[in-house]
């Protein structure tokens, strides 16, 4: 099947949603979003913290927002980029609230604003802590009551399309390479569909599920950064994997693994050993309130150095009906399996969290592909340089679906549908034995980027990773040629995919910068920045 759309989104999350709704209401177009599960699923929905914007000027104001992301980005990040989010960002706030999102407020009606890790000010707005389920429930109920966007859920995109399928040699040196839309596996049928779009949005996510534990969901496979690579886009900064520092520590859960919230430690949570003892103090004067790199990195070490699988932090001594008011989800969560945080030490330890860097984009959101956007934490838009700062995200994602609107609805008039296109070759079979090879390769990757790729690297880790990437990258082509395309096939390719590229970014930068730490070429461990 052929289908075509004005503007064809992949991904579903906050930038997707919100991207669509900015397109959809000037008229200009057909909009198409494919979600790989369904709407509700998508990562956005896992964010608990909060949105970074100033909101309150009596106290805040944008030069200290622009200043603390600096900081947490080890100084690396594009200072456009910054003032762009920080400077947009109460608008696009304004925006959220108008489509539905509930932020919550104080009794005289003004927003009720949390502090997280290296935010010099209160200024995160919340909802309880699930922030990041309410913005999905708003944005989706908004996006399914627009008749002029078709949403296909349970899809999966393949591969982006571009001159390579129709016959002309691509390289990384190539100019003017287009992308004519995607190749999209629909589940119903098996077949893989040809979408042709005027223009296309890659909103797909994150990274995390190539790791062993993640807070991310199992669906961040890493499709969209891969797709863009293999069609020789730009991606940066892919060494800055974000540990978050504090995800529950229960062996049963670790893909995902239940996260909890930095705000948490904004609230007065400390953290400590289980023995009760403080161990933030050695690390930096900011103590559990450091940005997040350098939480992580203590409790890694601190672990390693008392032979123990987590710490703990500690709000028993907060008055407990409150600590249940702002956080009723997380209390109702540590209850299910036994522990009553107003009086029990929380089990904690980092995993896996967020991708700094990814497809790299201009201030619209424009990838170095023509006609292709890149949306939310599958692009790279300098903002977090080597590390994010806490609930930087979700304002950067709606920020730059408002820029990406308004720069692709300028130009999608020039553009018209590649009718060359040719479709799918869907040659090959799928057995049994197969798909516990590929299953196989699954956990081989997460045990290769968790032991070697992971909070602390060395040269002598990497090529290790590299070498193992290597071999399962040649295996698991060969299988792909071989078989019809299926979204398991599909998600492993792509985690290979961004494991190497995580790795060989990491094997590049020779320094210890941001989230990026080796002991080849340390700085001060936990420089006090």
């Amino acid at each position: 099947m052929v289908y075509k759309y004005d503007f064809l989104i992949i991904g579903a999350g906050v930038a997707g949603m919100s991207y669509a709704l900015k397109v959809a209401r000037e008229k200009k177009g057909s909009v198409c979003m494919i979600c790989k599960t369904g709407l509700d699923e998508a990562n956005t929905s896992f964010a608990q913290g909060g949105v970074a914007s100033v909101t309150n000027l009596a106290l805040d104001n944008f030069d200290k927002h622009i200043e603390d992301t600096m900081i947490a980005g080890d100084n690396i990040s594009d200072r456009q980029a910054v003032e762009q989010v920080v400077r947009c960002a109460p608008e696009q706030i304004k925006e959220l609230v108008n489509w539905g999102v509930n932020f919550d407020k104080k009794d005289d009606g003004t927003f009720d604003l949390h502090r997280e890790g290296g935010h010099s000010e209160f200024r995160i707005l919340h909802h309880a802590d699930d922030t990041g389920a309410e913005i999905q429930r708003g944005l989706m109920e908004a996006v399914r009551h627009d008749p002029t966007i078709t949403i296909k859920e349970n899809h999966f995109a393949v591969e982006i399309i571009t001159q390579h399928h129709l016959g002309v040699r691509v390289t990384r040196r190539s100019p003017h390479i287009q992308c004519y839309g995607a190749y999209v596996l629909n589940p119903e049928t098996g077949k893989v569909d040809t979408y042709l779009s005027k223009i296309t949005v890659m909103c797909t996510g994150g990274t995390g599920a190539v790791y062993l534990t993640t807070s991310n969901p199992v669906i961040a496979t890493g499709d969209g950064i891969a797709m863009v690579y293999r069609a020789k886009g730009t991606v940066q900064d892919m060494e800055f994997v974000q540990f978050h520092p504090t995800v529950l520590h229960n062996p049963k859960e670790t893909h995902p693994a239940y996260l909890i919230t930095e705000a948490m430690r904004g609230y007065g949570g400390i953290l400590k050993l289980p023995n009760g003892e403080t161990f933030m103090e050695k690390y930096d004067e900011r103590l559990s309130l450091a940005p997040r790199d350098i939480v992580a990195r203590a409790i890694d070490k601190e672990m390693k150095i008392h032979g123990i699988d987590h710490v703990c932090l500690d709000v028993t001594h907060k008055d407990a009906a409150e600590t249940r008011h702002h956080f009723p989800n997380i209390y109702q969560k540590c209850l299910s399996i036994g522990i009553d945080i107003t009086t029990d030490y929380i089990p904690v330890r980092p995993a896996a969290h967020y991708m700094c860097g990814g497809i790299k984009v201009d201030l619209n959101g424009h990838s170095s592909i023509e006609r292709l956007y890149a949306l939310g934490e599958c692009s790279c838009t300098g903002l977090h340089g080597g590390n994010r700062l806490a609930s930087n995200s979700l304002i950067e994602a709606v920020v730059y679906a408002d820029a990406a609107a308004k720069d692709s609805l300028k130009h999608v008039d020039l553009y018209d549908y590649n009718d060359k296109v040719p479709e799918w070759n869907d040659e090959g079979t799928m057995t049994n034995e197969e798909k516990v090879l590929i299953t196989q390769s699954v956990k081989e990757v997460n045990q290769i980027m968790s032991n070697y790729v992971g909070i602390v690297r060395s040269d002598l880790r990497l090529h290790r990773a590299w070498d193992r990437l290597d071999m399962l990258y040649e295996e698991t082509e060969r299988l792909f040629k071989r078989v019809k395309a299926s979204k398991d096939i599909c998600e492993l390719r792509n985690m290979i995919n961004v494991g190497y590229l995580i790795t060989r970014f990491a094997l590049e930068r020779k320094e210890s910068r941001g989230l990026h730490y080796t002991i080849d070429y340390p700085v001060h461990a936990y420089d006090k920045r």
